[in-house]
């Protein structure tokens, strides 16, 4: 907060006032204040003319002023802090502090008791015309609380309640001083109101009818006439302002009496004679004269008040649709909601028509505050939209529905959005894998099969085909004994084809089944040296197990050794079958 060397009343004091938006000037600023309309205010801030203050408000101020000076050491005692009158001001925004902490944590607002506060503050309640006030002190000062005070001048009556501060008054309060120096700019002075007070009206001459005793009749009917027929020329049938409604309803009234003037002067003269046609019909003339024409104005009235109260309605009805158009235009499309001005309800009951366009101006500002408002959190959730959805922008086809939602509910409901999208398709692109890895496994398991099994049966077929050769070579006599039989991979042959192709498949589906996690590194070499004798990868690959070739070496899983001995014996033993 800036602080301002200013003495409250002082001629600098009422000329920074001018330049500034006071706390003291909110309610009226927002519509609300019973002492000045807002357009009151519009016109003292744009000509810098403040109404002169009479003898009768001084005499307020100045019993104000005592009482505010009596009452600060009971505050000071309540808040437990000294106090000290200052002017503060963030920006154009401005407080006038009655009193303020030295560490500016409390203020204390005093009024003047009145009936009002006599009757609310006991209950602990602040009339809402002085929340406004109250909220932009806090706002300026950075105060987390304060102290509303009404006390009389003379010490008899006092009663406090602490207010603490209302975010969304704080919010209505800033976006109404933005719309405020958008309508000052604006502002073309007008003639200053005043009430309206019907024209001093010329009466018309007495009416005087006299019989004498000849049924002589002495009026002065001609000349009443001839007045009355120019009073009703100088009628002003198109009134504007309330001064011409206040005229005419004068007009209805001088009209009235001198029906009844003609009333009481035809009376008179019949008491005086039975019958006096001529005079009758004269005064019937002037009579309905006056009549017909006072009917005219009383209808002309209640007319063209109807027209005027209409017209202040829709001009601003139009100017709040220009201004939601330019908001729309603002948004780059009509995202908008239907903002509701109650132009009709803030008339209701007024006869006045300057009171009529101060409340109707009002209400426009007040709704015109509400759509900026609007307008600007849509335009938050624009930036926000642009800023997150990136390339995901077609998952928002509900813009113009969730830009109206508050700031930070978009922004998650943008996040969960894309999240959601992006885990839908990681989904789909994993299910997409692993259906192309199934695929990919059991094709290669298939295509691996085959071939074992087509190396297999060309292995048992090549090595049935040289065993045959070897046994017809051979003789009873000299055929070594079954536990002197070398293992070589000839003597496969002695094995069928089914019983070669069955284990092999065996030793296949063990392969997979064990799938290794770790790289060979058994040697042919280690697997000799266990075993006690050599064999060869030939031989190995005929038994099914294929070696994995590392630079010279044929290399075998760990995990192996265990089926390479079973698969020995299972052969060892169909060889010593079949020779035996």
């Amino acid at each position: 907060m800036k602080t301002h060397d200013l003495i409250q009343g002082s001629p600098e004091w009422l000329a920074y006032r001018k330049t500034h938006f006071n706390a003291s000037d909110a309610p009226a600023m927002l519509g609300i204040s019973p002492y000045k309309t807002r357009t009151q205010l519009l016109h003292e801030l744009h000509t810098g003319i403040s109404p002169e203050v009479d003898a009768a408000t001084q005499r307020r101020f100045d019993a104000g002023h005592a009482a505010e000076a009596a009452a600060r050491p009971l505050a000071e005692e309540i808040i437990g802090a000294e106090l000290y009158p200052v002017t503060g001001s963030e920006g154009k925004i401005s407080a006038s502090f009655d009193g303020l902490t030295m560490d500016e944590s409390t203020v204390w607002e005093h009024k003047l008791m009145n009936a009002d506060l006599s009757s609310s503050l006991p209950g602990g309640f602040i009339p809402e015309q002085y929340h406004p006030q109250l909220e932009q002190q806090l706002m300026v000062s950075g105060a987390d609380k304060a102290l509303f005070m009404a006390s009389s001048s003379d010490g008899t009556a006092e009663a406090h309640v602490w207010y603490i501060s209302r975010p969304e008054l704080r919010t209505a309060i800033l976006q109404g001083w933005t719309q405020f120096a958008i309508d000052l700019e604006n502002y073309t002075p007008t003639e200053v109101i005043i009430p309206a007070i019907a024209a001093p009206q010329m009466g018309l001459p007495a009416v005087s009818i006299q019989v004498n005793g000849s049924i002589a009749l002495v009026d002065n009917l001609q000349a009443f006439g001839t007045a009355l027929t120019a009073y009703v020329e100088r009628i002003n049938k198109e009134p504007e302002t309330d001064q011409d409604f206040a005229d005419l309803e004068a007009t209805v009234k001088t009209l009235k009496a001198a029906e009844e003037a003609l009333d009481a002067a035809e009376n008179g003269a019949l008491a005086q004679t039975e019958s006096i046609d001529n005079m009758r019909r004269t005064v019937g003339l002037y009579r309905d004269t006056a009549r017909t024409n006072r009917l005219l104005v009383e209808k002309l009235v209640k007319v063209e008040k109807e027209n005027r109260r209409t017209k202040i309605i829709s001009d601003a009805g139009t100017a709040f649709t220009a201004h939601m158009n330019s908001l729309n235009t603002r948004l780059g499309k009509p995202y908008m909601p239907i903002i509701h001005a109650d132009f009709n309800g803030v008339v209701k009951g007024l006869k006045s028509m300057d009171s009529m366009l101060d409340k109707v101006n009002g209400e426009l500002a007040r709704a015109k505050i509400e759509a900026n408002a609007v307008a600007d959190r849509i335009q938050i959730n624009l930036n926000t939209l642009r800023d997150l959805a990136g390339e995901h922008k077609f998952l928002f086809a509900d813009t113009g529905t969730i830009v109206l939602k508050a700031p930070d509910d978009l922004t998650a409901l943008v996040k969960t959005r894309i999240a959601d999208h992006q885990a839908a398709e990681a989904a789909k692109e994993e299910a997409t894998r692993e259906r192309i890895r199934k695929e990919e496994v059991e094709r290669l398991a298939r295509e691996q099969a085959e071939r074992e099994r087509n190396e297999a049966n060309a292995r048992a077929k090549a090595a049935a085909e040289a065993e045959k050769n070897a046994l017809d070579a051979m003789t009873p006599a000299t055929a070594p004994p079954c536990h002197q039989t070398v293992v070589v991979p000839s003597q496969a042959s002695a094995l069928s084809d089914k019983h070669i192709a069955d284990r092999n498949a065996a030793a296949f589906i063990d392969r997979i089944e064990a799938k290794q996690a770790t790289p060979p590194s058994l040697s042919l070499g280690q697997i000799g040296v266990r075993l006690g004798f050599a064999v060869t990868s030939v031989f190995l690959a005929s038994l099914g197990f294929e070696a994995t070739t590392v630079k010279a070496s044929k290399l075998y899983h760990e995990d192996d050794f265990p089926r390479i001995c079973r698969a020995l014996v299972d052969h060892i033993e169909s060889v010593c079958e079949a020779v035996s």
